[in-house]
């Protein structure tokens, strides 16, 4: 399947059932406490994406601005996220993408994008930004799963879904990534244009004479995850650590496993 025909297909990504019902109860309350909202949101890539396209849609006069959860949620009224919570509670469920474990999926796109916050601290990069970008940055994966299944699962067979490899080998099989796929769809959906070029770059941050902060950052906030999925000891993070990119940036590999949040992630 060709790019362009894959970003005219319509998907509904699947949420975290508990998420969405926790999110429903506390809309339901007579006094909604919007920063427990905004976490809840926050921890979900369906959700994410959802009210970010609804917060840069041309109805609004920030088309195009709107970086993160919280901006949005200042921007949208109660009942415009109430019903976009029970939209999401139609589509959630965890046999909902064919080939992908979406537990293991929800909690590898979380642990990117608090890395990818981070390291955006480290090197002055826009912190909500980065947050979001690493949660959504592989949502393109999720449709490219389900707009060709059977494809994907021939890939998998050699490249897991969450594999190093994993976007080299579908460049190589179909000419495009997932970095390219949610990268389109952003663009689609009126994202910040920061945060599209950060995603299409994930994937080679400086390729071809391009810098991309953001994206050098997804990138390496990416790797530490995948990195932690797969339970590579530090030899093997030693061998894989994507230098080049930590070089432009200013990091190594120590700085980037410094700003490794998954020993408090239970905690927030």
């Amino acid at each position: 399947m060709k790019l362009d025909e894959l970003l005219t297909r319509q998907f509904h990504l699947p949420s975290i059932p508990k998420v969405v019902a926790l999110l429903l109860m506390e809309l339901d309350r007579r006094e909604v406490d919007l920063k427990k909202v905004n976490r809840l949101i926050s921890t979900d890539v369906a959700l994410t994406t959802r009210l970010l396209r609804l917060a840069n849609s041309e109805f609004f006069k920030l088309c195009g601005k709107i970086n993160s959860v919280s901006e949005a949620l200042a921007l949208l009224n109660l009942a415009q996220v109430r019903s976009m919570a029970h939209e999401a509670a139609q589509s959630a469920s965890l046999k909902a993408v064919p080939g992908i474990s979406l537990p293991r999926f929800w909690e590898y796109s979380l642990n990117t994008a608090r890395v990818s916050r981070s390291l955006a601290g480290v090197v002055r990069q826009n912190q909500q930004a980065a947050f979001t970008c690493g949660l959504i940055h592989a949502f393109g994966e999720l449709a490219m799963h389900l707009a060709m299944p059977a494809q994907t699962s021939i890939l998998s067979e050699k490249f897991a879904p969450l594999d190093l490899r994993r976007a080299s080998a579908e460049r190589n099989t179909f000419g495009y990534s997932y970095a390219s796929v949610s990268s389109g769809f952003a663009q689609l959906w009126h994202f910040p244009q920061p945060m599209v070029d950060a995603l299409e770059h994930q994937y080679a941050p400086f390729e071809n004479n391009v810098y991309e902060p953001l994206a050098g950052v997804i990138h390496l906030a990416a790797w530490r995850a995948r990195g932690r999925d797969a339970h590579m000891s530090e030899r093997v993070l030693a061998s894989t650590f994507p230098g080049q990119v930590g070089l432009v940036l200013g990091l190594d590999i120590d700085q980037v496993l410094q700003q490794d949040p998954f020993d408090w992630a239970a905690h927030t």
